[in-house]
């Protein structure tokens, strides 16, 4: 246990050095690393760094891919702001290596769709188009200790650009969750999230063509000097407690505090209720700290609510553990109508 506690001080410590201030909001870059693909961790609005697990866990708390039976693998798709045309994909496999740890791979993919190239002189379009790539893989492994405290590590590369800019960076993630009480009911998780150092594109679209001015009538390329920016680092601290209705019916009740370098920090809480394992309706709320004084420009992007859905089948007899699964997430923004998330499960 000495081990456990160093850990968790350690994660503090770093999070309290890489928090921010006011005067820093808005400067990150990167914001897909704060995108939410899973549509379970969307229904609670990403607040359930306590009892996550598995696939879902390397967006959020790494420490809970360890506890899953054997095999699972995530694959799912999010309508982001629907209506806006975009659309992110992502998939992820997590898998048991020896009897206490896990290793996973996730990967996650924006599609903006096309987008009209415009000009000084076609401020309309010039009947080309273009799309942005945005794209991010991680490599994490989490280890189990008696099945009370799990740790883990991941490292996800992050890129984005253009077909003549590109940017590309590495993040690490790190956490821990300790479960207790007579059936595991309490848990506690910490997460520290996209700490890395800064990034910068670069490519021939930081080129320009200008008039000569040592020679009319020709031109020279200069190369503009281009900003870094950095990664949103983001501290998570959560607690969930599972209360139980017979032998196989449970109502998990969570909170979750978020502190985030370049933003406001949130806090939230919500109710997850599971009929035998194989139904599951769940409910959050997110708060921004300080987003009652915010304008319409800078108020949240989502305005507090999350709701979802899934549903666990087993497709075997011998081996109970063996599952498939839908899920569905739901979250409220304040522009557009909402993002939807659904995916599908195998437990194997």
């Amino acid at each position: 246990m000495k081990n456990f506690y160093a850990f968790v001080l350690t994660i503090l410590s770093v999070g309290i050095l890489s928090a921010g201030n006011p005067d820093r909001q808005g400067e990150a870059g990167a914001a897909q690393l704060l995108m939410v693909p899973w549509a379970r961790m969307a229904g609670l609005h990403a607040l359930n760094t306590s009892s996550i697990s598995g696939v879902e866990a390397m967006r959020l708390n790494v420490a809970g891919l360890s506890r899953i039976h054997r095999t699972e693998i995530n694959i799912a798709h999010t309508r982001y702001l629907d209506g806006a045309g975009i659309n992110f994909n992502a998939f992820g496999l997590a898998q048991k290596v020896g009897a206490n740890g896990a290793l996973g791979l996730s990967l996650m993919s924006i599609d903006f769709g096309d987008i009209n190239v415009t000009t000084d002189a076609f401020p309309e379009g010039t009947g080309a188009t273009f799309s942005p790539s945005y794209f991010n893989i991680g490599l994490g492994y989490s280890h189990l200790f008696a099945n009370k405290v799990s740790v883990g590590m991941l490292v996800r590369g992050v890129s984005e650009g253009l077909s003549n800019l590109n940017a590309f960076g590495v993040a690490l993630d790190a956490g821990v969750q300790y479960v207790t009480g007579e059936r595991d009911n309490f848990k506690l998780g910490i997460s520290l999230r996209n700490i890395g150092g800064p990034l910068k594109f670069d490519g021939e679209g930081v080129t320009l063509e200008v008039p000569n001015p040592n020679d009319n009538g020709t031109t020279i390329r200069v190369r503009n000097r281009v900003s870094q920016f950095e990664l949103p680092s983001t501290l998570n601290i959560g607690l969930s407690y599972d209360f139980y209705i017979g032998q196989r019916n449970r109502i998990t009740a969570l909170g979750n505090f978020t502190s985030n370098s370049f933003s406001r920090d949130n806090l939230g809480g919500g109710l997850e209720l599971s009929i035998r394992e194989m139904f599951m309706v769940r409910g959050a709320y997110r708060y921004e700290i300080g987003a009652s004084n915010a304008t319409a420009v800078d108020a949240p992007l989502y305005t507090g609510l999350a709701a979802g859905a899934s549903l666990v089948l087993p497709i075997s007899k011998e081996h109970k553990n063996r599952t498939f699964a839908i899920d569905y997430g739901y979250r409220v923004t304040k522009i557009y109508q909402g993002s939807h998330n659904i995916g599908v499960r195998f437990n194997l």
